[in-house]
């Protein structure tokens, strides 16, 4: 129903003939028309309902009626409508309304275009005549007027402009034969025979020998002496150099050595050591026909295997996983393959690798499938020019006339990379003959053709030739050689065939009874054979043999034997040139491919002078073929065809953005190459657009259009705009027709039944061209009964014939019709792709039930087994009899897995089979759920799923990966709430997975959800778990953010100070500080303060500051923040600013004892990060220290969430716990984000309402516009890549002029993102810009480049990008962050992890991916939201900016759960219950604990007590009661304090509830370490522990057990493991603590690793000395000597980085091992021997090494700190030991110190230690260890520091039995070998007195 032709009366009229009656015509039509636009009623009922009013004798008026519905509907209302622009916009409320419209409005434009184009033809009509009037008149020598006619914008008609015939397109007028041509005209038929063409070599031309070739390539030509003649001429071009290269050669040439030779240049430049470097590279071979590409990859698999190198096919039928790409070198694919691959940006990460692309037969460019091989050549050369990295094109061509063409379009230079050979080259010349049958009559012209067919055979028989002929199908195969047999025997010329009595006879006659095909059982005795595809392999092994060996003398074949087998004969018959085309649906021309590809097997090299094709064809298809064959057919372009979907592909990859840059892309294609050459056969002209910039425009505007109407893209006609839709998005992906998806787009519906899919899906335009046949219905009706799903349609219509094909494929149905058959391939070629995209529209729309559909169809298709069936089925060795009995058995699929394998035999009847079966069941992948939620808010829930899978891995089963789709569904399971994939992989297959995500709560609140995992491969293998909301309870309201009030800024004069208003260098402050400035200014109120990021924050805090330093210069105050850079910048800024008021700003360390001072020094504010002040604030004698405090200022408490949240938590807790206990006057002041829960934190805290400030995270200072792109891409590496250009074009869009912060997960991340920046920027990309770099800045910024250490960031720092992270240089960083704030660099990429120590103010934050990866849960994990705030915080300049902007980019499935977390106030809950541990451990230790009452009073103070309320199921409480409170808060102590019972930390009175510390407990609270640790130590050290255990429990200490695994991490600790000592094979190399163990080694080792194994051993290094002190203290409690002496040297090989049986010559700096060597043949044996060396022998020692280098400084330094002691050792009262009682040895210690260096020089600290591996500063520690060594027991230890001098006292107890004892005193150092000393210490034991008095006190005191 055309729109045009629809008005008030159109049912009326359509009726009439029904309806002689008017006025019952009236009613019916007005009826119709009710029903019509009835939108209640689907299109099957109302289909139903004008049935039955018209009735079903009408059924072809109400198809009319229902085919345009809604055309019919609106056209009528528009018609009827008085006032029409207000039913249009009624109309386009609606989306059928609006696509009515749009469709009118193109019919009215397309009829005012047909009337200009009119009006113009006239015009131009005139015009010309006029003109030529004028030239007339002029004479010659006048120039023609200029045209100013512009070129029209509007619309073009893409199906009138493109070729109709496609490959079949003649652009040619005639043809030129050689001249030696001739034509035979004969009844029936006309022949023209061309004569064979031959090249005899030029004078000097040589053949080159192979041994001429560097030696290494040999190997590639094994069997082959030379190259011939073609590959001769060709050697310089292909392996010595790069360019891209052209070659046109006729088939059999040796192209195929060509391609060779370009792949040994690839490699060629990845060749070290003559062995290729495998993994830097891949080359890529497309070939056009599936039996082509199997032969290439067999070819060169076989060529190239002495290298390594891996060749796979990838095609339709065979798909590589992602690992096996990665693993191949050289990828042999399809044009169509290789096209979905690189639309794909989630596989760009290895095209990318691509170093050579090979395009072979490109000729095919004139095919229907040439737009391809456009689109891939023109996306590499795009990619080349973006990149800037090479990527070699070489196409391979058959010969054809307009060479040059493509050569352009492959961008090969004429003149060195373009070779055309004629026919010429030919190994074999070939005779052509050309046979037009001009015969009209279909029955005599099927007569005609065979005594055609038969007398050229016999004429090639009596020479003596074998002859090929070539038929297309198999059933004329088998036809045509019975009819060759026939037409012998009719005119007895049979023995011209097979003599009667030859060896040939014999040999046929004795192989005919072993064939198994009757037709070729037939003729194969009279020397015809027959190969197809069909028969058995057998048979065509047969076939092939006998006529390999001459005893068949004629072959009948399909085109199969002339792709796959290699089987040249004399003379090749090409019968009919017609074959079956199931995409079109008819009978078509066989392709130029398959003509030129049979031919090719004419002519037999070793025997032939020359050889015969035979072509015989229609009459009116003769020139067509003549013009083929003899370089007269020009290849044009056939892509305006289908330039819409290759726009669309272009625009999802996110290569092109707007129609300027569609314009530019369509410059790189062929289509643009062949419109300048030839304007006129694509209807464009060159004269007013010379280089046809409008036409393109007006190509590329046409095909948006289509695509908008279709909703693929978004088209902004004002910007020229385009931007991809989810739908767009997937038709590229699957290679679906844009006008299917508009298909799907108007009839998917949410609950569709597998009927009404099976419909839609007959309605794909993939079969548009199908059609139904009369002699195919009968069959159809047959398949219809057997098909398990009803087919409601007649077999007439081809939808039905589409479902039909489609379950009869699965259902594995036998056909019987050729062409039945071949629909059938086509349809299942098709189904699976297109499933597969209605599963992703489904899954996009959020309907569930029709996603679940999809799939499971999808699976149908690609496993042919139905749902019904049995699973087993899925497997390929259960036999059909098996798998029917299993499913006449009522027995659920569920139950099998409790079956025992006799159990499964008995099932089947046969007990054998029970074992296999047994086995497939366990191989059945199958899943394990178990979810647990918790509420975020009232409308959020997260939700952690644990998958434990439950059967056997098998590789060849399940190969190296297996995918699931996670669903979450509403109640009714119809919803879609969230949806994710999750890979299981092999080498983690046994064990437990956890995915976390969140879901939205529907209102008003479900019974529960379902959350489904379904595998995307296998039928039935899906769990499912409920998620019951019965016991729900969700979290109280929340309270509205504080409004911001419209103030008068605050001038900087309020603080009343000038010296303190010199600290800001604005007038005014901020609305938000201007708010809370009364608060903190002018009150001693605690105050909380919630606000975005870039508030200001930290201002407010120096308000409070400066009001405590107002009222005291004295006062002292902390400064508290969760993150120790945050920490660290915050104290450089306000050293820096408050220095200049006088104010002292100091910096906890970590380090007790310094702590210590600091805590009780002069310094007003002391800048703390939680754990040090957690350290401090525990310590009981430091409590009235802290109680004293003026203010406490606890900054980032949205951090209370994260990872670091129970530390702040206790923090605070014992903050307020203390000064209330105190009586003290601290003041409060807390700082955060904006939060969903501000008064619960603000309660606990103590801050009144009136002084709680949580503004709205909308209210910035600088406004901030947040932009929240999603990406579908699931692979993590491939997200990013796809993010680059988005990143690009959004800092252009919003950014330009001003600096852009870009943030991305990795140090690897950084410097790729910052190059392609920079190779986006300097591409070209935009006419105006190509740097980020300031004008006028380069000579400031060229004297800065060459102080920078790595190369790639000097490189795109030249281009106005910088990138920093934390492994990189600290002078590198700081020069990089000084050019960026100083607006130099216009870019800064840096780590996500740099967020809080970056301080970059920016205009735009960009955030390219929201996850970073976590080796120990090997996946990847999103950033913390804290994280997430500060990044975007970073964006907006105070007093720069008016508004500032920030691009989020992230993976699509977590975008909503982003958005509420950006956008909305933070929800924050405790996580104390997971360190209480360790909390009550240090609690217990300074006795605040001591029963379990004070316990339960402790956890009142905690915020998380605040919360239980607030949020019960959070934190597991069933309700709210007091009596549910207090049973949780009971459980959770009594936990806590036996499990630190059981870990012997404290003792535990369990009838009492008191409880007291341990000795362990005391350890680790001293050295802040968690119980586990402890607990570990003291499990694990025995008596007999060596060096090896005690490095194996440091490494295992909880403390790494947070250390961050990176992807592919695994890998590259395996090879360091690699010849280290000490390797855990139990251990999974995802381990945190297997990595300690192994950076520990490595580090005493001293290997090199790369920069992010660099600081994560230097984290592991500087942890180790507080875990061995307490190793040592844990020794000490079970006074054993050899272990604790063993951890001491530990200590040393941990300070010095060398094991303690290297040389100890090795700690010092810079001596390398030949250094040690040449020392030790001087007789240096330590470094104190290196000071008393006369200086020409240090100097020979050392001459590698200038004397003022840094090196010998550093030598020196290492020399003269190496320390000397003096030590005295006195027994006092030594007469007066008696047995078991205490004594006491005193020890004096005395450092040797120079005296003589000079005055004015600084002596260095004394005591510092020099080490060049330990990656901190450190002071030396000295114990002092009295014990017995011939006993291993330890008497007593002493830790102590050492200025100078030191005494010390070492109290022990005598042992209890008398007698003279020889103990040992050790003076161990932590950080130096070789300066341990060790004295004799001789005690005499005497006999103590008798203890009875003592015994009896002790008794009268119990």
């Amino acid at each position: 129903v055309r729109a045009a032709d629809v008005d008030e009366f159109y049912v009326q009229r359509l009726l009439k003939p029904l309806c002689p009656d008017a006025d019952t015509a009236r009613t019916k039509a007005g009826t119709a028309l009710e029903i019509l636009s009835n939108r209640s009623m689907q299109d099957r009922e109302a289909e139903n309902a004008l049935a039955v009013l018209l009735g079903f004798e009408n059924f072809p008026t109400v198809k009319t009626l229902m085919s345009g519905r809604w055309t019919v509907v609106y056209g009528v209302m528009l018609a009827k409508a008085e006032d029409k622009d207000k039913a249009e916009s009624e109309i386009a409320e609606t989306e059928e309304g609006r696509d009515f419209l749009d469709r009118r409005k193109e019919k009215e434009t397309v009829r005012e275009l047909d009337r200009q184009n009119i009006d113009l033809r006239v015009s131009e009509g005139r015009a010309e005549a006029q003109k030529l009037r004028d030239l007339n008149s002029a004479g010659p020598g006048s120039a023609p007027a200029k045209s100013t006619k512009k070129a029209d914008a509007s619309n073009l008609d893409l199906s009138r402009i493109a070729f109709k015939e496609g490959s079949r397109t003649m652009t040619n007028s005639s043809v030129n034969l050689p001249s030696s041509s001739w034509r035979v005209q004969k009844p029936g038929y006309e022949e023209v025979h061309v004569p064979a063409v031959r090249n005899v070599p030029g004078e000097g031309e040589r053949f080159i020998e192979i041994k001429e070739l560097p030696e290494w390539t040999h190997a590639a030509f094994k069997g082959m002496n030379k190259l011939n003649r073609l590959q001769s001429k060709m050697l310089d071009a292909a392996f010595t150099s790069a360019e891209n290269l052209l070659l046109c050669a006729p088939t059999g040439a040796g192209k195929t050595n060509v391609a060779m030779l370009t792949m040994l240049n690839v490699m060629s430049q990845y060749l070290n050591g003559g062995v290729v470097d495998t993994k830097a590279f891949k080359i890529v071979y497309v070939a056009p026909m599936k039996a082509l590409v199997q032969e290439v990859v067999k070819n060169f698999g076989r060529r190239l295997a002495p290298y390594d190198l891996t060749v796979r096919e990838l095609s339709g039928d065979s798909t590589l996983t992602r690992q096996q790409i990665m693993d191949t070198n050289v990828i042999v694919t399809t044009p169509e393959k290789w096209d979905i691959i690189t639309r794909k940006s989630d596989d760009r990460s290895y095209t990318q690798m691509v170093k050579l692309v090979i395009i072979d037969e490109i000729h095919l460019l004139h095919d229907s499938r040439g737009p391809v091989l456009e689109s891939i050549v023109g996306r590499t050369i795009r990619q080349v020019e973006q990149s800037q990295e090479p990527v070699r094109i070489v196409g391979l061509s058959a010969t054809l006339p307009n060479y040059v063409d493509v050569a352009t379009f492959l961008r090969v230079k004429p003149e060195t990379g373009l070779f055309f050979f004629d026919n010429s080259f030919r190994p074999v010349p070939l005779q052509q003959q050309f046979i037009g049958v001009s015969e009209k009559n279909q029955l005599k012209k099927l007569k005609l053709v065979e005594s055609i067919c038969y007398e050229k055979v016999l004429e090639q028989r009596r020479a003596g030739n074998q002859v090929l002929i070539f038929c297309h199908s198999r059933a004329e195969c088998a036809n045509t050689a019975k009819a060759l047999r026939d037409l012998a025997e009719e005119k007895d010329e049979m023995d011209m065939f097979v003599k009667p009595e030859s060896a040939s006879r014999e040999i046929l006659e004795e192989e005919k009874e072993s064939v198994k095909n009757p037709a070729l059982q037939d003729v194969i005795g009279h020397g015809f054979g027959i190969h197809h595809a069909g028969l058995a392999k057998a048979d065509r092994e047969l076939v092939e043999d006998l006529f390999a060996d001459k005893h068949m003398q004629v072959l009948v074949c399909t085109a199969t034997l002339a792709w796959g087998v290699n089987l040249p004969a004399h003379t090749v018959i090409i019968k009919g040139t017609q074959m079956y085309n199931p995409e079109e649906g008819r009978w078509v021309e066989l392709s130029p491919l398959d003509i030129m590809q049979m031919l090719g097997r004419a002519g037999r090299p070793q025997f032939d002078s020359e050889g015969e094709g035979i072509i015989i064809t229609n009459h009116d298809d003769l020139q067509y073929y003549l013009s083929l064959m003899n370089l007269q057919l020009p290849v044009e372009s056939q892509l305006v065809k289908v330039l819409p979907n290759h726009l669309n592909a272009e625009v999802v990859l996110g290569t092109v953005q707007s129609i300027d840059e569609a314009v530019d892309w369509l410059a790189y294609s062929y289509l643009y190459v062949r419109m300048l050459k030839s304007p006129e056969v694509y209807h464009c002209s060159t004269a007013d657009d010379p280089d046809l910039k409008a036409f393109r425009r007006r190509l590329v505007h046409s095909a948006a259009c289509m695509l908008e109407k279709s909703h693929l893209v978004r088209y902004d006609r004002k910007s020229g705009a385009l931007q991809s839709t989810p739908m767009g998005k997937v038709s590229s992906h699957f290679y679906i027709d844009h006008e299917s998806m508009k298909v799907y787009h108007q009839h998917l519906k949410p609950n569709m039944n597998d009927i009404e899919l099976l419909r839609l899906f007959s309605l794909s335009g993939e079969f548009k061209q199908l059609i139904v046949r009369a002699d195919e219905k009968l069959e159809l009706a047959k398949l219809a009964a057997k098909v398990p799903i009803p087919v409601k349609e007649s077999v007439e219509e081809k939808t039905a014939k589409v479902n039909i094909l489609l379950q009869g494929y699965i259902s594995k149905l036998k056909l019987e019709g050729f062409a039945l058959l071949a629909d059938m391939v086509h349809v299942q070629q098709s189904a699976g792709r297109i499933m597969r995209c209605l599963f992703e529209i489904a899954m996009n729309r959020g309907w569930c039930s029709l996603a679940k559909l999809c799939l499971s169809f999808a699976k149908c298709v690609q496993l042919r087994v139905w749902k019904s069936q049995s699973p087993l089925r899925q497997f390929k060795n259960v036999p059909e009899i098996v798998a029917r009995k299993l499913e006449r058995k009522d027995i659920p699929w569920e139950r099998y897995v409790d079956l025992k394998p006799a159990d499964l035999g008995e099932l089947v009847g046969a007990p054998k089979m029970g074992r296999t079966l047994h086995t497939l069941v366990s191989q059945f992948p199958r899943l394990e759920l178990q979810a647990t939620v918790q509420p975020i808010t009232r409308s959020m829930l997260k939700v952690e799923l644990t998958i434990t899978p439950d059967f056997t891995w098998d590789e060849k089963i399940h190969d190296y990966a297996q995918l699931f789709h996670i669903m979450v569904e509403d109640c009714d399971q119809t919803q879609l709430l969230h949806k994710e994939t999750f890979t299981l992989r092999v080498d983690t297959a046994d064990i437990q997975h956890f995915v976390t995500f969140s879901v939205p709560v529907l209102e008003p609140l479900p019974p529960n959800y379902f959350i489904r995992v379904v595998s995307d491969r296998w039928m039935h293998s899906e769990a499912v778990t409920p998620v019951s909301f019965k016991n729900l309870i969700l979290p109280s309201k929340l309270l509205p953010p504080t409004p911001l009030l419209d103030l008068q800024p605050l001038p900087v004069s309020a603080l009343g100070n000038k010296g303190i208003m010199s600290l800001y260098p604005f007038p005014t402050f901020n609305p938000i500080q201007t708010q809370a400035f009364h608060a903190l200014y002018e009150t001693d109120a605690n105050v909380l303060v919630c606000a975005p990021a870039g508030s200001g924050k930290t201002a407010l805090a120096e308000f409070a500051i400066l009001r405590a330093l107002g009222k005291s210069s004295k006062a002292k105050m902390c400064y508290v923040v969760s993150k120790k850079e945050a920490a660290k910048r915050v104290a450089e800024d306000w050293r820096a600013r408050f220095g200049k008021v006088g104010v002292t700003t100091a910096s906890l360390t970590g380090d007790s004892a310094e702590d210590k001072k600091t805590m009780k020094g002069d310094a007003n504010v002391i800048v703390c990060f939680t754990e040090h002040f957690d350290n401090m604030s525990r310590l009981k004698p430091m409590q009235r220290v802290i109680a004293g405090l003026a203010l406490v200022v606890f900054d980032e408490l949205h951090l209370l969430g994260g990872v670091g949240g129970p530390i702040l938590e206790i923090c605070v807790s014992r903050m307020r716990r203390v000064v209330m206990d105190a009586e003290a006057s601290c003041r409060f002041v807390g700082l955060s984000a904006s939060l969903a829960n501000a008064k619960d934190v603000g309660d606990w805290m103590g801050v009144k309402s009136s002084n709680l400030f949580n503004f709205s995270p909308k209210v910035r200072p600088v406004p901030l516009d947040t932009h929240l792109v999603s990406f579908e891409v699931n692979n993590f590496s491939s997200r990013l890549l796809a993010m680059g250009k988005p990143l690009y074009n959004a800092i252009r869009r919003h950014s330009t002029g001003k600096p852009a912060l870009v943030f991305v997960p990795s140090r690897r991340q950084a410097q790729l993102t910052a190059i392609d920046l920079m190779t986006y920027a300097s591409n070209g990309m935009d006419d105006d810009f190509d740097s980020f770099l300031k004008a006028g800045s380069e000579a400031a910024l060229e004297a800065i480049l060459g102080q920078i250490q790595e190369s790639a960031l000097a490189q795109v720092l030249a281009a106005g990008i910088g990138f920093v992270h934390k492994g990189m240089p600290a002078r590198d960083r700081a020069r990089v962050e000084g050019l960026f704030r100083d607006g130099v660099v216009g870019v800064l990429v840096a780590t996500a992890d740099m967020c809080w120590e970056l301080d970059a103010p920016t205009h735009f934050v960009g955030v390219v991916g929201t996850e970073s990866y976590d080796g120990k849960e090997q996946r990847f994990v999103d950033y913390s939201i804290a994280d997430m705030l500060c990044m975007v915080g970073k964006a907006g300049r105070p007093g720069r900016d008016a508004t500032a902007k920030a691009v989020v980019m992230c993976h699509a499935p977590k975008s909503q759960h982003l958005r509420k977390l950006l956008f909305d106030p933070l929800p924050i809950e405790s996580h104390l219950d997971s360190y209480l541990h360790d909390a009550f451990m240090s609690e217990v230790c300074i006795k605040t604990i001591e029963n379990q009452q004070e316990a339960l009073d402790y956890l009142t103070w905690s915020f998380m007590y605040r919360r239980l309320t607030k949020n019960p199921i959070y934190y597991g409480l069933q309700g709210v009661s007091q009596d549910f409170l207090g049973e949780h808060l009971s459980d959770i102590v009594e936990t806590v304090l036996g499990d630190l019972g059981e870990s012997k930390c404290v003792d535990l009175d369990e009838e009492s509830g008191d409880v007291s510390a341990l000795n362990l407990g005391y350890i680790g609270s001293n050295y802040y370490l968690a119980y586990s640790t402890v607990e570990l130590i003291a499990a694990s050290v025995t008596e007999k522990t060596k060096s090896r255990g005690i490095i194996e429990i440091l490494s295992a200490s909880s403390e790494y057990s947070t250390l961050s695994m990176r992807s592919g991490e695994e890998k590259q600790l395996r090879i360091l493991s690699r010849g280290l000592p000490y390797v855990n094979k139990e251990a999974r190399w995802s381990d945190p603590n297997n990595k300690a163990l192994t950076l520990l080694q490595c580090y005493f080792e001293r290997k090199p690793l790369g920069v992010d194994l660099k600081q994560d051993q230097d984290v592991v290094v500087e942890g180790a000395v507080k875990i061995l002190q307490a190793i040592v203290d844990v020794v000490a409690t079970n006074h054993w000597l050899k272990p604790c002496l063993e951890a001491m040297e530990v200590s040393q090989m941990i300070t010095q980085g060398v094991w303690k049986r290297d040389d100890q010559l090795k700690q010092i700096p810079w001596f390398t091992d030949d250094i040690i060597k040449k020392a030790r043949a001087k007789g240096v044996t330590s470094p104190f021997d290196i000071l008393e060396l006369e200086d020409d022998v240090r100097g020979e020692i050392l001459n590698k090494y200038g004397d003022e280098s840094r090196e010998m400084s550093e030598i020196a330094a290492f020399c003269n700190s190496f320390p000397t002691v003096e030590v005295g050792v006195e027994v006092v009262d030594e007469d007066d030991i008696t047995a078991g009682d205490p004594f006491r040895v005193s020890v004096k210690l005395a450092r040797e110190v120079d005296e003589d260096e000079d005055d004015d020089e600084e002596p260095e600290e004394v005591g510092k230690v020099v080490s060049k591996a330990f990656p901190k500063d450190k002071v030396e520690s000295w114990w002092l260890v009295l014990g017995d060594p011939s006993t291993n027991k330890l008497y007593t230890v002493k830790r102590t520091t050492l200025a100078e001098t030191a005494s010390l006292n070492l109290d022990s107890y005598a042992p209890e039995d008398p007698g003279e004892y020889e103990l040992k005193l050790y003076l161990m150092c932590d950080s130096y070998l070789g300066v341990d000393q060790e004295f004799d210490v001789k005690i005499s034991v005497a006999v103590g007195e008798d203890g009875s008095e003592d015994d009896d006190d002790m008794d009268e005191e119990k």
